[in-house]
């Protein structure tokens, strides 16, 4: 099957038991794309949002990798893990409480910064190997603690031993450990039992598309469900070169422009009317001397 030069962002529903990269391939073969790629993995166990990038999309995927994550999470109390969560070894831990006002007061203790020992179960390498290479060996190694912070936590529900809370958290946060963490504050063990990924930075389930109702559209529909490559730049500011500028920055040159403030911006060319202009990369303004200049940071091909 001949692949075709597609560029776009599909909002994916991953599946349970899919991994990102299986989901990735199942995709791009039913679009029949030359380029892709995934903008983070979410572990076969998860459900829920993966972002998918096309072609010049996946210049800007690593914006994605660093964003804030969101995530819905179904807690077993009174029982642990070996691994953290529903696919390990399950054993007893203790007794669920039965005050809902209790669990939310030991949440409120894990929001803001704090430390994660990442879990031994996890892709995380040491000396080349995944830990949980390791950890199938029956070797546990020293893993150093990790800074992440937790923006907020919310009770959705409880009844007991289930605890269903909704997370929204930095880059790099283990909602495993996490719920380790919350079993072993409330003195009864903790494991979990599901997760499901609702927010990559700006973008949630909503019109996102599981890859069974993917498979069955034409490909026109699957194409129209493309969102442009700068919805992946959505949170940054605007700078819309003129004809001068563009020709400078296409060339690799720095054209200087007037005082602007300095930093990231999703960069355009033609005219100021949002029908008229097209997308052509990421750029940044720096301030040099009494002026600024506007630098290229990613560009689209064949400008």
């Amino acid at each position: 099957m001949a692949k075709r030069k597609i560029d776009g962002v599909l909002l994916l529903d991953k599946a349970h038991g899919w991994s990102s990269n299986g989901a990735l391939q199942k995709a791009r073969w039913l679009l029949q794309a030359e380029k892709g790629g995934h903008t983070g993995v979410l572990d076969p166990f998860a459900t829920g949002l993966l972002p998918l990038c096309f072609g010049e999309a996946t210049k800007f995927a690593q914006r994605m990798l660093d964003a804030d994550k969101g995530y819905r999470a179904t807690l077993c109390l009174g029982r642990v893990s070996t691994t953290l969560d529903g696919e390990g070894e399950i054993s007893e831990s203790g007794v669920a409480p039965h005050d809902a006002a209790v669990i939310a007061a030991v949440l409120q203790q894990f929001t803001g910064p704090i430390s994660q020992v990442p879990p031994m179960h996890s892709a995380l390498k040491r000396d080349g190997k995944a830990l949980y290479e390791y950890a199938r060996a029956g070797i546990e190694v020293e893993r150093a603690p990790r800074a992440v912070t937790i923006y907020g936590i919310e009770q959705v529900s409880y009844q007991a031993p289930e605890l269903v809370i909704d997370v929204r958290c930095s880059k790099g946060t283990y909602i495993r450990v996490l719920a380790d963490d919350i079993g072993k504050a409330l003195g009864c063990g903790a494991y979990l039992t599901g997760l499901r990924r609702t927010q990559t930075a700006g973008f949630t389930l909503a019109g996102a598309v599981d890859i069974t109702a993917f498979e069955a559209m034409s490909m026109a529909e699957r194409e129209a469900l493309l969102l442009p490559a700068d919805a992946l730049l959505a949170e940054l500011p605007e700078f819309v070169l003129d004809d001068a500028q563009f020709q400078l920055i296409s060339r690799g040159q720095r054209p200087r422009i007037n005082a602007c403030p300095a930093g990231e911006y999703r960069l355009y060319a033609g005219a100021e009317t949002t029908d008229n202009r097209r997308f052509i990369g990421l750029g940044e303004v720096v301030v040099v001397g009494d002026g600024c200049e506007l630098r290229s940071k990613r560009l689209l091909a064949g400008l």
